[in-house]
């Protein structure tokens, strides 16, 4: 069973470097809660494969650094949208 559960995470690590994509459309994908993805990517990748947590922490820092402009445009075509259907 251990070794299941770390090739699923070494799995959850490369995907998301794979696609530079985000822990929640991760967790999507592999049909697990994002909290789980955070968790195997941010304790228990780190001692199964040093190498790889420290690409996919470096991944997880730059998602945070744009986190603010994520959420903008989301709300600017959330705003947009509702105008569309308000004309």
């Amino acid at each position: 069973m251990r070794e299941y559960c770390e090739q699923l995470i070494i799995s959850i690590a490369n995907y998301i470097l794979e696609n530079k994509c985000t822990v929640r459309s991760c967790a999507s994908a592999f049909g697990i809660s994002k909290s789980a993805v955070h968790s195997y990517l941010n304790t228990k990748l780190k001692n199964i494969d040093l190498d790889l947590y420290e690409d996919v922490r470096a991944l997880l820092e730059y998602n945070l650094s744009v986190r603010h402009l994520r959420g903008g445009e989301s709300t600017k075509k959330l705003y947009e949208n509702k105008n569309r259907q308000l004309l």
